[in-house]
């Protein structure tokens, strides 16, 4: 087909083609549902078991290596463009033809532009299909649940008692150092993969080959955008936050996790980092799961009563213990990070909150950063039906 043609007329035809198939898919993914399913089941997971699987030989993180010299070639974008301006305004002896320094430039931006397509098509691939599948309540919950129920502020409250006994229970039961805070001490990426994995009995598209969690060299800057974690699309792989709380890390990394296996939105992630972890044979992983809960319910508890104190105090408390584990970072750790920081942390998270709210939206989940908390939703979802009832007995139990 390109049999003749100049080299350069050959990369730009190929340059449109992969433009115009990118939108193409991107067009389909927004009109067809069945064909994003069908892609989510039958095609993502080739491109995890074969590209995730390269990246994943890799110790470091190869999306923060790839985040950091897209950084430095678009600063050495901004340099060069200064520079060519000011070599067209002074070089008043240039002939015809282009100069060395006019085909280098052109030869790098071409080179950005091709890098620019390339991460548009690898994000569309890995990223923006997904945001277009079936919801997770419509491929697993929809024989008890039809998509209109509602919940009453009695049910709401029972699953939030719930979920507070759990974790005073679990406080408890913490191996702790001299300063009180929670040691773990086993191979918390293993045991990631291993509590994501057990949950593909009841959700088959959790089956299959995981990528190992990696963490994230600048998480001092992580910290800064309170981010706990990152799935790069770009790389196909499960980042989270090295410097944070010990407790935030399991049911973070099997969110992230969740994320690999084609469950893109934020609240479905939350639910099944909080499954993994409940479900695991390991306690730290257990107290995670319910804690990485815990806020996201007892707000919604509080909002539910219109932040009626009398009516919030007469429920299950929250123990001291869990208060004090309930953090994203510890005051040793922040400090740190401020002594670290080049930018302040407040410019850092508003910034931040604003690019991921943005890239929310332009996926069309209208509610950006809000749709984390939807997660309460998904969890009366899960204790409605078989796999999430729990017994008034073991209720009353842990409320001893």
């Amino acid at each position: 087909m390109f049999g003749g043609m100049p080299m350069k007329k050959r990369t730009k035809m190929i340059l449109i083609g992969m433009v115009l198939g990118t939108v193409l898919l991107n067009i389909i993914a927004w009109t067809s549902k069945d064909f994003c399913d069908f892609y989510v089941e039958n095609v993502f997971p080739i491109w995890l078991f074969t590209y995730g699987r390269l990246t994943s030989l890799f110790s470091f993180s190869v999306g923060e290596v790839m985040i950091v010299i897209l950084c430095v070639l678009l600063v050495a974008a901004a340099i060069l463009g200064i520079f060519a301006c000011a070599f067209l305004i002074c070089d008043k002896t240039a002939k015809k033809g282009r100069t060395h320094f006019q085909r280098f430039l052109s030869i790098y931006f071409n080179g950005l532009l091709c890098l620019g397509c390339g991460v548009f098509f690898i994000m569309t691939l890995n990223c923006f299909i997904l945001y277009h599948c079936s919801t997770f309540e419509e491929k697993y919950m929809t024989s008890y649940i039809d998509g209109t129920k509602e919940y009453s502020v009695e049910e709401l409250a029972q699953v939030r008692d719930f979920v507070v006994m759990q974790v005073n229970r679990y406080a408890k039961m913490m191996e702790r150092d001299e300063n009180g805070l929670i040691c773990y001490e086993g191979n918390m990426e293993e045991e990631a993969i291993r509590s994501m994995q057990n949950l593909a009995v009841q959700y088959p598209q959790l089956a299959g080959y995981y990528p190992m969690p990696k963490k994230i060299r600048a998480s001092e800057f992580l910290s800064q955008q309170y981010m706990q974690g990152y799935y790069f699309p770009f790389s196909m792989e499960a980042n989270y936050n090295d410097v944070m709380y010990v407790m935030c890390k399991p049911a973070t990394i099997c969110h992230e996790l969740a994320h690999t296996k084609g469950f893109i939105y934020e609240d479905e992630a939350n639910l099944l980092g909080f499954l993994a972890c409940i479900h695991s044979d390991d306690i730290v992983f257990q107290y995670s799961g319910y804690l990485s809960v815990l806020t996201y319910i007892d707000n919604d508890f509080k909002e539910s009563i219109h932040q009626d104190k009398t009516v919030y105090n007469s429920h299950v408390k929250i123990s001291s213990r869990v208060k004090k584990d309930r953090v994203f970072l510890t005051e040793d750790a922040w400090t740190k990070v401020e002594q670290k920081a080049v930018v302040k942390t407040e410019t850092v998270k508003k910034v931040s909150s604003r690019l991921i709210d943005a890239n929310l939206v332009l996926n069309g989940i209208e509610q950006g950063k809000a749709n984390y908390c939807e997660v309460v939703g998904l969890i009366m979802d899960y204790y409605a039906g078989p796999e999430g009832d729990f017994k008034s007995e073991e209720y009353m139990v842990m409320g001893e």
